[in-house]
């Protein structure tokens, strides 16, 4: 995985996800992962071009961004964006807020 994050940030970004954004990653994961009949998703990397989930507690999953990440505050923007493209690809309503 090429980085352009610390090893800090990194673990900052899957800390937030994995205590804030569970139910968000597991959206992420089956809709656009791939695995539409995963139970349980857990961020376990960030790198430039993609983010990656443990699915039920083996399977390493990465979902690309869609683009090359450069800087860490673009992060929160793509995870939104991957979020409401899953909800679409799910049919799920997408919080307002995020």
């Amino acid at each position: 995985m090429s980085s352009p994050f610390t090893a800090e940030a990194v673990e900052a970004i899957k800390r937030h996800m994995n205590d804030d954004h569970g139910d968000d990653a597991l959206l992420i994961v089956r809709g656009l992962g791939g695995r539409p009949a995963a139970t349980q998703a857990v961020t376990s990397g960030v790198d430039a071009e993609a983010i990656e989930f443990t699915v039920d507690g083996g399977e390493r999953v990465r979902v690309a961004w869609g683009e090359t990440l450069t800087e860490r505050q673009q992060v929160r923007l793509a995870v939104v964006r991957l979020y409401r493209e899953a909800c679409a690809a799910l049919g799920v309503e997408a919080r307002g807020e995020h």
